[in-house]
């Protein structure tokens, strides 16, 4: 009785130059240049080279090889604030971006606080080709210790900075804030409040600045304006800080209108009012367009940004010379539905 013939089995290790070369009869280095465009190689030794790599399933270390030549192909994607769904398109978009023009994204998580010298450490050592920040919180620190790996790309997105070593893609968020003063006052309310995420000194976003100026213009005291700040930039924080405010003012002083600063802040809003004082109308707006924001549920007034283009924009500074202005400002979008309304 014949045996039955035995699954292929994969390599107990993994297959190297070496064996493509020892089984293709050839020294290692005519195994690298067949794998390297542009050099100078027989028909003849290409064929046995290609064959033997199919036979033992060998792929070229394509890392080893970008290192060699000075450049990794890595892009470091920073991020904090993982909990925000926006976040989520972002990423989607950027890889979709950078592995269209050869790259890959090393995503990078300062989400835990002190967490920044040891991932920006392994960045560094893995030699990537610049770091994207998506709308990351910027401390001094974070930027001195970016600014330290070898002089690469910085690039921020969806957010401001003052620092010089870095380019920003960005919208203008001033004007958004002011246009969103006119749509509110133009509804009749009288109380306004704004719902802000954490910040920094050098990292704004400009939206509560357009606001209150124009509110100001409108006849609006400063000081009547309410500002609110959630801890961070998800829907608990949003619910929370929006809660303290309502069981902790008078009713009669609550504010009528909000500008949140992202659509998951303005979410909460909405289901701290629906739990806490479903009676109270509140016209909010909120920022980035995010799905949620056009449900049945909230019919969310938001800005969408044209994040496609600014992706394609920020990739294009990461992975090309640098030449261009510092900063580069696309154009949000007003979204109107029904959560803005009297």
């Amino acid at each position: 009785m014949m045996s039955e013939k035995m699954p292929h089995q994969p390599p107990a290790r993994k297959v190297t130059a070496s064996d493509v070369a020892k089984r293709a009869g050839v020294s290692k280095w005519t195994v690298s240049r067949a794998f390297t465009d542009g050099a100078s190689i027989s028909e003849t030794a290409m064929e046995r080279v290609q064959q033997a790599a199919k036979d033992l399933g060998y792929r070229p270390n394509l890392l080893a090889r970008s290192l060699s030549k000075r450049s990794s192909h890595l892009i470091g994607v920073v991020v904090d604030e993982m909990l925000n769904p926006n976040l989520l398109t972002l990423l989607d978009q950027v890889t979709q971006q950078l592995q269209l023009r050869g790259y890959m994204a090393l995503l990078i998580n300062i989400s835990a606080q002190k967490s920044e010298e040891a991932v920006l450490t392994l960045a560094d050592q893995l030699q990537v080709d610049g770091l994207l920040f998506l709308g990351t919180l910027l401390s001094d620190e974070l930027i001195a210790l970016a600014r330290d790996i070898h002089r690469i790309p910085l690039v921020q997105l969806c957010r401001n900075d003052d620092n010089p070593y870095i380019q920003i893609i960005n919208t203008d968020g001033y004007q958004a804030g002011y246009q969103t003063a006119d749509l509110l006052h133009q509804q009749g309310y009288r109380r306004f409040s704004y719902m802000k995420g954490p910040d920094t000194e050098s990292t704004q976003l400009l939206r509560f600045e357009g606001y209150r100026d124009r509110l100001v213009q409108l006849g609006v005291a400063e000081a009547g304006i309410t500002l609110l700040k959630a801890n961070h930039y998800n829907r608990a924080s949003g619910y929370n800080a929006y809660h303290h405010y309502l069981t902790s003012t008078p009713q009669q002083a609550w504010a009528e209108a909000m500008f949140c600063e992202n659509d998951i802040l303005a979410i909460g809003v909405l289901d701290a009012l629906a739990s806490t004082a479903p009676d109270h109308h509140l016209g909010i707006v909120g920022y980035d367009n995010i799905e949620l924001a056009g449900s049945s549920r909230y019919q969310l007034t938001t800005f969408a940004q044209p994040l496609s283009d600014m992706l394609q924009e920020a990739v294009y500074r990461l992975t090309a010379p640098d030449s261009e202005p510092r900063q580069y400002q696309h154009h949000d979008q007003l979204q109107l539905r029904r959560s803005h309304l009297r």
